[in-house]
């Protein structure tokens, strides 16, 4: 029978099918309800929580566990427009909630569209600063954790390669200009043609002139129909930037435009008129006095943070110190903001790297020991403090040619501000501290010249001249408060002064250059030439080698801040072969004179009085020594070799501790009242003696003892040892030995005498006694005989061959 007939057509759907065919269709009606919610969101409405939003399941979940429930007012105001796909300005007070403002729309508006991993990257983020990238990073992992999203962070420091091979799977980057420009300009794998969001965080950073070839060329990466969303605390309404973004018709959200500042209302914020030599002893005094608390500190340069974090930590202020600037590498700034954010009391020395979006818990204070370069840098660094309605203060310091215009820019952008005065008392200098670190510490020294000379730059490239005027400062005092010895000399200080000689007639320029140089005999010397007609000729033979060396050449400075003297006693008019310094001696002694690195104030007259000219020396004082003449550059290398100061320093003390720990010198004089209280100096001297003396004899009588003790144990020890021996010797004569034949004398250079050395053992000093029992009288009168012949033989000394015979022919016989 014929099996029957199976049909080849599909079964029925299985019930995994049907399950999957059922969760596609709920996701759909999801989307399209949450579509519909978004069309309906009406955006007068200020919604108080994130449940009144109309925000997706994964969104929610992920904002509930962060622990975000309530709306701030950037976020209330900002996220309604941003779901509805406009363009957004957002501007509002710093630690007011701006970076969920752009990421909870970002999420929201990628779910809608159902983007993928196959999608290519959707949103692009920007930040300006590494650190702030990072920050934003860490909060879009924590909201959008129940997503399916693929994220990454774009920042340098990191391998390009292995960014290089992720980037095609990316959705959303978060990323800095630079890096990200990298990327558009190498990785083949980058799409950016499908891309929906563009945000920048802190926008009118972004779009200064520092990033502004950087942004452009981004921009023009991407595509022009796209959503954007700008948010800074200072935000931007130039035309142009907003022309360079392509955005359309975008929404400015200003919560806090019409608020009476622009600072938040917890923030309690002070200046003081410090000058700028005075600068380091308020900051130190002020670290001293607030060892409890969290405190930012806002410097000018990288080379300045630098310098002030490592003199403040030989000082050891009693406070944890850390520094964060641009030049560090990205690991140990992420370190360092880390290790900041979990410190409870902390000082962090930082340029303005910090200065922008960075939330780092709970800070007290923020000390501006720079002037900010305008008012928007000003809220953008007191904003580290007083986030999220907390308590926080906030302290300027303020040059007094600073104080003028700054306080017109800060009233400009309703910034209230008060002055406070320090008390003397409090205050403490560290001015001889700094110095003695800087001779004894070379790096120290050089740090602070390359923050000396940052510094005067800084101010030169400032737009600000009302704020900022470089030469009411003093910067020659400023240079001792940091340490060193003079002010570095710095090329452009001249300013306009250079650019108007540039321009002026050579005739002028001349004039000017004689009266700055001889004074009263130069005008004189230039009436004379201005009646006599100089043509080029004879400027050319007046010419005397005036250009062998370069001209960088002749503004060297010395280490104490000196110009280097090189071919300056030359005067034009003069003959080169004719000079009188042609042959000159650099230093004269006096002959004999051993301490030729010491000042001799014979030998310093003798040198004036022979006319040589003297070459300006540096005097260095040595710890109780006479000061050391560093008038050479073999003089200048001795001040880097501690080993070769040691002959001309005084030789070194020896401590010793007692038994609390505390030093005392090897030989110390005792006070001469205390000795005198004890009585006559012949009666100390005979009541020590006696003490001594008691106290030898008692010494003696104990290594006496000593003595005694090991004579008796050594003498015990060797009767120990004749007793074994005695013993041993008896069982040989009992046949109990190994039966070795008696040999009652040895014949030198026999093998028997050899064979003795070798196996018998070593014979005491003192002599055998024997146990043995009687012999015969012939065995006895043998060994009589051969003991005899032993003495006879041993009596005459060998000295030739007959000698020896004789010798041979007794013992024979």
């Amino acid at each position: 029978m014929a099996p029957p007939r199976v049909s080849r057509g599909k079964g029925p759907k299985s019930k995994h099918d049907s399950d999957r065919t059922l969760k596609r269709k709920r996701g759909e009606d999801e989307l399209s309800s949450l579509a519909q919610k978004v069309e309906d969101l009406d955006l007068k409405a200020t919604p108080k929580s994130f449940s009144d939003l109309p925000l997706s399941d994964p969104t929610a979940r992920g904002l509930a566990a962060s622990h975000f429930k309530t709306l701030t007012d950037i976020q209330s105001r900002a996220i309604n427009h941003a779901l509805k796909g406009r363009d957004i300005l957002g501007a509002a007070k710093t630690g007011s909630g701006k970076t969920l403002a752009f990421l909870v729309p970002v999420l929201e508006n990628l779910y809608r569209k159902q983007w993928t991993e196959y999608d290519g990257l959707g949103a692009l983020i920007l930040a300006p600063t590494r650190e702030l990238a990072i920050q934003i990073f860490e909060v879009l992992r924590k909201v959008g954790r129940y997503h399916a999203f693929s994220a990454g962070l774009v920042i340098g420091g990191k391998s390009l390669r292995e960014e290089q091979e992720r980037l095609g799977r990316m959705n959303i980057l978060v990323c800095t200009p630079g890096r990200m420009l990298q990327h558009l300009d190498q990785t083949a794998m980058l799409e950016t043609n499908n891309m929906q969001l563009l945000v920048m965080d802190e926008a009118d950073r972004i779009l200064d002139m520092g990033f502004q070839k950087t942004v452009d060329a981004i921009v023009d990466h991407l595509p022009k129909k796209r959503q954007t969303m700008l948010f800074s605390a200072t935000q931007t309404k130039k035309v142009g930037d907003l022309a360079r973004l392509s955005l359309q018709d975008p929404e400015y959200v200003a919560v806090h435009e019409a608020a009476a500042s622009a600072t938040p209302s917890t923030l309690q914020q002070h200046y003081t008129i410090t000058p700028l030599e005075s600068k380091l002893d308020v900051l130190w005094s002020f670290i001293r006095s607030n060892l409890k608390s969290k405190t930012v500190v806002f410097l000018s340069s990288g080379k300045q943070v630098r310098f002030v974090y490592e003199s403040f930590r030989h000082l050891q202020p009693g406070i944890p110190l850390m520094h964060l600037h641009g030049k560090q590498k990205q690991g140990g700034r992420l370190d360092i903001t880390t290790k900041f954010s979990q410190s409870q009391h902390a000082v962090l020395f930082a340029t303005d790297v910090a200065a922008r979006g960075l939330d780092f818990p709970a800070v007290d204070w923020v000390i501006q020991v720079d002037c900010p370069e305008d008012s928007d840098t000003y809220i953008h660094r007191v904003g580290r403090t007083a986030r999220y309605e907390r308590v926080g203060r906030a302290v300027l310091f303020l040059d007094p040619s600073e104080e003028k215009g700054m306080l017109k820019r800060l009233e400009q952008k309703k910034v209230p501000i008060e002055r406070i005065n320090i008390k003397a008392n409090k205050q403490q200098s560290i001015k001889n501290q700094l110095q003695n670190m800087c001779f004894k510490d070379p790096e120290l020294k050089y740090l602070g010249q390359k923050a000396f000379i940052s510094y005067v730059k800084s101010i030169y490239v400032q737009k600000d001249k009302e704020v900022f005027i470089l030469k009411e400062l003093k910067l020659e005092e400023f240079a001792g408060s940091l340490g060193l010895p003079g002010a570095p000399r710095i090329k452009f200080i001249k300013g306009d002064d250079t650019k108007e000689r540039k321009n002026s007639s050579w005739k002028m320029a001349h004039l000017s250059g004689s009266e700055d140089s001889d004074g009263e005999g130069g005008a004189k010397t230039a009436k004379k030439d201005e009646n006599q007609v100089r043509t080029r000729y004879d400027r050319m033979f007046e010419r005397r080698n005036q250009d062998v060396l370069a001209e960088h050449y002749s503004k060297l400075i010395n280490d104490d801040g000196t110009l280097v003297a090189i071919g300056a006693g030359n005067d034009a008019g003069e003959d080169a072969d004719e000079d009188a310094d042609f042959l000159s001696i650099k230093r004269r002694f006096a002959a004999g004179d051993d301490n030729l690195g010491h000042v001799d104030s014979d030998s310093d007259s003798d040198s004036a009085e022979s006319g040589f000219e003297k070459k300006e020396t540096k005097v260095v004082h040595l710890d109780g020594q006479d000061p050391l003449v560093i008038d050479s550059k073999r003089r200048e290398k001795l001040l880097k070799s501690k080993k070769k100061l040691l002959k001309f320093k005084g030789k070194g003390t020896k401590l010793v501790f007692d038994d609390e720990g505390n030093a005392h010198e090897l030989y110390e004089m005792e006070d001469e009242e205390q000795f005198k209280a004890r009585g006559d100096a012949d009666t100390q001297r005979e009541r020590f003696l006696a003490e001594e003396t008691e106290r030898t004899r008692h010494a003696d009588l104990q290594d006496k003892e000593v003595a005694r003790d090991k004579r008796r144990e050594k003498k015990e020890k060797r009767k120990a040892r004749e007793r074994a021996l005695a013993e041993e010797e008896a069982g040989e004569e009992d046949g109990t030995g190994h039966g070795l034949p008696f040999v009652p004398f040895e014949i030198p250079g026999s093998d028997s005498a050899s064979e003795g050395e070798t196996e018998a053992p070593r014979p005491s000093k003192k002599q055998r006694v024997s146990f043995a029992e009687p012999h015969s009288d012939s065995e006895e009168g043998s060994r009589k005989k051969s003991n005899k012949g032993k003495q006879v033989a041993a009596q005459p000394q060998i000295e030739t061959l007959a000698d020896l015979e004789a010798l041979a022919s007794g013992l024979l016989d």
